[in-house]
């Protein structure tokens, strides 16, 4: 079968690895009919930050991470040691050091406060983190969307029940079940971060939604790999996420 023409990509977290994301998107190949979207979390850990803003910036409609949150928390009037010092240990060194004399130019992080907290593509939702299954939609907040982690990966049932939700934020290895370069599948939902900056995997995922195909880059072994989405998923318990 031959993929479609006009194709909907989701690409995971990439905290500055600049270099594995232009190999990614090399070997996805968008044309101009093609969708292209980002999860957020562009930013800290990795060496390449500010490089990684500009190109998303100026080409892709991209999703507001809990990384881009803090970094526009530490810029705002209220923040306090405690949440400066929570972002440099974060990787805000590492994307402070990306850019120009550490200075974040204004372009930046005015782009990151206009970033949505999710997407809504009909059959798809993006959303970075996953949602609070008790709230009601109108009612999450942007903590929640950016943050939330077991209490989204242990629904019993799909949030939604005509759309597949999209996340990245949590690295897939670390829920039960899943090895390392796995997408996690759970009820109505996958998260396709899979640890692009963590040395126990490397890889860095762009979704191919609409031929369920997953492009893969280890950003530390420069291999590059694209596979069918059923040879690469494993199924999360969610009664195993609510006993860790």
């Amino acid at each position: 079968m031959s993929e479609a023409s006009h194709r909907r990509i989701v690409i995971g977290d990439i905290h500055g690895h600049y270099d594995g994301l232009i190999k990614l998107l090399e070997a996805i190949a968008p044309g101009t009919s093609d969708e292209v979207y980002f999860l957020g979390d562009l930013i800290d850990r990795g060496p390449q930050s500010a490089l990684v803003v500009d190109l998303v910036k100026q080409s892709y409609p991209c999703l507001l991470g809990n990384h881009e949150q803090m970094l526009l928390n530490v810029l705002s009037d209220r923040a306090s040691y405690h949440m400066k010092h929570a972002w440099l240990q974060s990787g805000g060194n590492a994307t402070l050091n990306s850019y120009k004399d550490s200075t974040i130019p204004q372009s930046h992080w005015e782009w990151m406060q206009s970033l949505p907290t999710y997407l809504d593509l009909g059959d798809i939702w993006l959303v970075h983190a996953g949602v609070n299954p008790k709230i009601p939609l109108e009612k999450q907040t942007a903590e929640q969307l950016c943050w939330v982690r077991d209490e989204f990966h242990s629904i019993s049932e799909p949030y939604f029940p005509d759309k597949l939700i999209i996340t990245g934020h949590t690295i897939t290895f670390t829920l039960p079940g899943v090895n390392s370069g796995e997408i996690a599948q759970g009820r109505g939902w996958l998260d396709i971060d899979t640890g692009a900056y963590h040395r126990k995997s490397g890889w860095l995922t762009g979704l191919d939604i609409t031929n369920s195909l997953v492009y893969q880059v280890n950003v530390f072994r420069n291999a590059l790999r694209t596979l069918p989405l059923a040879e690469i998923v494993a199924t999360v318990n969610p009664a195993e996420v609510a006993r860790s």
